[in-house]
This record gives C-alpha cells, sequence and structure tokens, in this order.
C-alpha cells in the first residue's frame, strides 16, 4: 500500500497555525485570511485538519471545477476553511472552530464569514463523508448566488414559481423551502404572488435548488422521493431553466443525456 502524504496546517512564525480552544469564525478569518494557499484566483483554501494529499481533488478541486463559469462570475473571492468541527454558538456568541465534537445539536457542517470582498467558507470534516461535503460546500454557494442573483435570474424564477403556484403545484426540494412554501400558501390567494413572504420562499427555493443543481453536475446523485417532495416533472423543469441560466462547464453535465459518449466507450450504467 502507497504511503500517504500528510498536508500538515500552515505554519506561523515556525510554528503551527491552530485554532484556539473557543476561536469564532469572526476571528479566525481576520487572523488567517493572509495566509490562504490559492487553488486558483479565485478560490484559496486553509486546513485546520490534517488530509491526505490524494484527498484534496475531492474537497476542493472537483467541487470547484465543477461550477458553472457564469456562477463563478456573480462570486467574490472565496476562501475555504476545512475545520475539525464547527459549535454553533448561542446568544451573541459566533459559531466557533472545535477539536472536540460538539452535542449534535450544537454542531455545524458549514458556516460562511462574509468580510469586504471575500467570503470565507468553514466545514466540519472530521468523520463526515465526502459526499455530505459537497452538499454543504454547494448549499453555501447556492446561498451566496441567491443575495446576488442578476434582475433576469430573479424575473424568470419569481414567474416559474408563481406559474407552480397557480397551479397547486405540492411540494419542494428542501425542508427550509417547505416551511416558507407551507406559511405563504396560508395567505390569501392575492397576496402570494408578491410581497416579503413571496420573495422570501422565491430566494430559499432558488437556494435549495440550485444546491441540488450544483451538486449534480459534480456528482451522480439521487433525489429522495417523498411526500415532501416537488414531482419530478416540475423538478427538472427547474433544472433546465438552471441549465439554461448557469450552463454547466465543458464536459460536464446535470441529466444522464448530457453525456456525451463515444463510440467504442464503456457505458455507465445509469446513463
Amino acid at each position: 500500500m502507497a504511503k500517504k502524504t500528510i498536508l500538515e496546517m500552515p505554519r506561523q512564525n515556525g510554528q503551527p497555525a491552530v485554532a484556539h480552544s473557543r476561536d469564532t469564525i469572526d476571528e479566525l478569518t481576520r487572523r488567517i485570511r493572509s495566509e490562504m494557499t490559492p487553488i486558483n484566483k479565485q478560490f484559496s483554501w486553509y486546513p485546520m485538519i490534517q488530509l491526505a494529499e490524494e484527498d484534496l481533488r475531492q474537497y476542493l478541486q472537483d467541487p470547484i471545477e465543477s461550477l458553472p463559469p457564469s456562477v463563478r462570475a456573480l462570486l467574490p473571492k472565496i476562501g475555504v476553511v476545512l475545520a475539525p468541527y464547527l459549535e454553533k454558538g448561542a446568544g451573541q456568541t459566533g459559531t466557533a472552530v472545535t477539536e472536540t465534537k460538539p452535542v449534535e445539536a450544537k454542531l455545524a457542517l458549514s458556516a460562511r464569514v462574509e468580510q469586504d470582498s471575500l467570503i470565507m467558507l468553514f466545514f466540519t470534516v472530521k468523520g463526515e463523508q465526502v459526499a455530505d461535503y459537497h452538499y454543504f460546500f454547494y448549499d453555501e454557494i447556492a446561498a451566496a448566488i441567491s443575495h446576488r442573483w442578476p434582475k433576469k435570474v430573479n424575473d424568470v424564477w419569481h414567474s416559474l414559481l408563481r406559474e407552480e403556484l397557480s397551479s397547486e403545484m405540492h411540494g419542494e426540494v428542501d425542508e427550509r423551502s417547505w416551511r416558507l412554501k407551507q406559511a405563504l400558501l396560508r395567505r390569501p390567494m392575492n397576496a402570494r404572488r408578491d410581497g416579503k413572504p413571496f420573495r422570501e420562499y422565491a430566494r430559499q427555493s432558488f437556494e435549495d435548488t440550485m444546491t441540488l443543481y450544483l451538486h449534480g453536475i459534480c456528482c451522480d446523485i439521487d433525489v429522495d422521493t417523498g411526500p415532501r417532495q416537488l414531482p419530478s416533472r416540475c423538478l427538472r423543469k427547474r433544472l433546465e431553466l438552471l441549465k439554461t441560466l448557469f450552463p454547466p462547464p465543458h464536459g460536464r453535465g446535470v441529466f444522464p443525456e448530457d453525456i456525451k459518449v463515444k463510440k467504442g466507450e464503456n457505458v455507465p450504467d445509469w446513463v
């Protein structure tokens, strides 16, 4: 078996740069932003946990290279911090990086800090599956995009949701947009098509659907079925719209038919 190369944490003044026992992510962002290692012109990273070199592609290159160019164009510089654990704060205490796993109720799997022209993304890595990390990575990216979307994207997404609401389309992509949709449906019919509740629901539904879309470009994923899930025909319509607005990078696809298989190549079972 080949020996793994372990990447140690960056050093400051000859000493390992480690988090103090209760450093919040805001404090850490100020301390380490100048110590980030570039991945490309837009993304950089900082390890707060030892990581095998061969794992870097799964944690960094693969998810970043799968981002559509039009998505990256809407983002500022992004820092990715791979932490042992993130612990939710209480009251005015912010989310903190810890070496010891918090109780389940206080464990956070991702968090972000926005400072000037930088978004710092923090992730719990220890004990978590890479597939779950990918989900939270794209969820944070989608959240950032949902607050920066151009007017064209805003208008067409709102129009699509109004069509769904008019046809009483049941379900949503994730729990967060499901709850906001249920609150919206309790309002009078004429109040469902605009106003703050509609805009909050629209932003969250975009974030949840965008997370699924970006994750699907990077990985072969399955969508769980259930009583709260958006019907497949409606979900596909949303994904096709996002594909038009944010085309995948060259050579990558969203749907099985997007994968171009040359003659003589092995065809994956799922195509």
